[in-house]
């Protein structure tokens, strides 16, 4: 019976199922002609060879020749169209994923290194879809290739079959042994590699921080430590998976001489003719193949379920903000927002407790507090990357929670104090916000943040690579990216959560002017826990002790 993971996995398959059907047609087609080449032993021995005809031996040989290039041809096509859909299948498997983990809640990352769910993305993944179209597909052959096996060696000598079965059960009963022990050691390299690529990754992201506090010994200890504790699970599943493959192989082995041992002694009896002991050893030593391979499926399946379990483990978490099916587009929205008794806690307290307050259309607000009394939670809320634990967050009058995510992703955006920044070219960069930008509306939103002139004064000028993470621009050239990208998205409300927090006061000055014009159209919201950025408000409103306090505490 196939278990729940290994029938969700298949799902994956099912789209492609009149894809693979002519695959499964062309191996079967194969599988009977490597069927039928042992069974031309017996005349080449007999006939051939024994009874001195040259005739049945050019037709017998002739015979081998072309069923040996029919059955190559049938396994290279077939393979390549197998190659072709099971890429698709691999694409599928993670574009499931990759869109699960774009609409999980924020703090999903914040809990779960990169490292872990890169691995998952891509070695788990990689490694169902393998063992998914090996059990969708292999075993249908080597099943057919064995039942037919068994038939052709009844048919030559039932009494030598029973002595090619005696070793059958013990090899059977150590593969179920070892196997089982093998799934959790499969387990165990996961995780230990996992844990390597995520402790390499953030080094290599805080490789200054490492360095500023001559802790690069103490890293490389670190990461030989977790090294060394992959490698002795690597090594402890490589013991297991020979005793798991190679002591059923010998435990099966020992049937093959008790077959030629009894086998040669009824030959030399008279019993069976050489042939016929020719065709069945050559049988014999075939029957290895797909019984071993059938085996081998049942370690790729334990293999995979521990795949399986890392991958629904990101397809289970749970996807806080969704469209409500009565979700309804709202056709001239003003922009006025609304916090109605909003609370939110984490694991570590509340960081909004009941918090109201009312931002009109076209008003700039700020936002003031302590860093961890709530505000970047604000910003989250705002935006709908999470939604309020209690209470509503309304956007002209309607809850956030009745607009479609796509508008209200539109209308509402968010400028963070450490906006991310794509290996790519500026203009790519910027294009994130506004893929059918012109040219003039770049430049003008680089004008507005402060950049064009710093962008015509560069070689390369827009096509300026930017590096992993924007390395090549300072921070507060990352930020004035970020307040470009506002500026082409071009919101009804814009949020700005310690925005130009890396600007030197005179250079902030110098961008919030710039942008004054531009911000008089549209509701704002400045996250600050700076007075002379509150300044630029009309009004201000503090969170003190997850709440709105009034007056400002002192």
């Amino acid at each position: 019976m196939v278990s729940p993971d290994l029938r969700r996995a298949l799902g994956h398959v099912r789209p492609h199922v009149w894809r693979l059907a002519p695959v499964v047609v062309l191996s079967l087609i194969a599988t009977g002609l490597s069927l039928a080449q042992p069974f031309l032993t017996k005349f080449l021995v007999d006939r051939a060879l024994l009874g001195r005809d040259m005739r049945a031996l050019v037709w017998t040989v002739s015979g081998f020749v072309v069923m040996t290039l029919l059955s190559l041809l049938l396994n290279v096509v077939s393979g390549l169209r197998y190659t072709r859909v099971s890429a698709d299948i691999l694409f599928g498997m993670r574009l499931e994923v990759f869109r699960h983990l774009q609409q999980l809640p924020p703090r999903y990352f914040a809990a779960t290194p990169i490292g872990q769910i890169a691995s998952r993305l891509n070695s788990d993944i990689a490694e169902i879809q393998r063992v998914v179209a090996e059990v969708a597909l292999s075993w249908i052959g080597q099943v057919v290739y064995l039942v037919g096996s068994v038939v052709m060696l009844t048919l030559l000598d039932a009494r030598l079959f029973v002595v090619c079965l005696l070793a059958l059960p013990p090899a059977l009963w150590a593969l179920v042994v070892y196997r089982r022990r093998l799934e959790g050691a499969v387990s165990d390299v996961r995780d230990r590699s996992a844990g390597v690529g995520s402790y390499l990754i953030e080094a290599l992201q805080g490789v200054r921080t490492l360095v500023a506090h001559n802790a690069q010994a103490r890293s490389e200890e670190e990461f030989r430590k977790r090294n060394t504790g992959f490698v002795d699970a690597l090594m402890s599943m490589r013991r297991l998976t020979y005793l798991s493959g190679g002591l059923p192989g010998v435990l099966l082995a020992t049937g093959s001489a008790g077959v030629f041992l009894f086998g040669g002694w009824r030959v030399i009896q008279g019993d069976i003719s050489m042939g016929t002991l020719v065709a069945f050893a050559a049988y014999q030593v075939r029957l290895l193949a797909p019984v071993q391979g059938l085996m081998g499926l049942y370690a790729s399946v334990a293999s995979a379920r521990v795949s399986l379990r890392r991958v629904h483990e990101i397809l289970d978490s749970p996807i806080e903000v969704v469209d409500r099916v009565s979700a309804a587009p709202v056709e001239t929205p003003e922009g006025n927002v609304e916090l109605r008794g909003v609370s939110y806690r984490f694991d570590r307290g509340i960081v909004l407790d009941a918090v109201s307050f009312r931002v009109a259309a076209g008003e700039c607000v700020a936002i003031m507090g302590t860093s961890g009394v709530g505000k970047s939670t604000l910003a989250d809320l705002l935006v709908r990357a999470t939604d309020p634990q209690e209470g509503s967050v309304l956007l002209d009058g309607h809850d956030l929670r009745d607009w479609p995510l796509a508008q209200v992703r539109q209308l509402v955006h968010t400028v963070d104090t450490d906006p991310f920044v794509f290996h790519a070219s500026l203009e790519d960069n910027l294009r994130i916000a506004a893929p059918a930008a012109t040219a003039d509306a770049l430049w003008h939103a680089l004008s507005v943040a402060g950049l064009a002139d710093g962008v015509r004064r560069s070689p390369q000028g827009l096509a300026t690579t930017l590096g992993e993470r924007g390395r090549a621009m300072s921070s507060g050239e990352r930020q004035r990216l970020a307040l470009a990208r506002a500026v082409l998205a071009n919101p009804r409300v814009l949020v700005l959560d310690e925005a130009t927090s890396s600007l030197d006061p005179a250079t902030e000055a110098q961008v919030l002017g710039a942008m004054r014009d531009w911000l008089r159209s549209r509701t704002t919201i400045l996250i600050t826990h700076r007075p002379n950025v509150a300044a630029w408000a009309d009004r201000v409103i503090t969170i003190h002790d997850a709440r709105v306090a009034e007056p400002p505490p002192s």
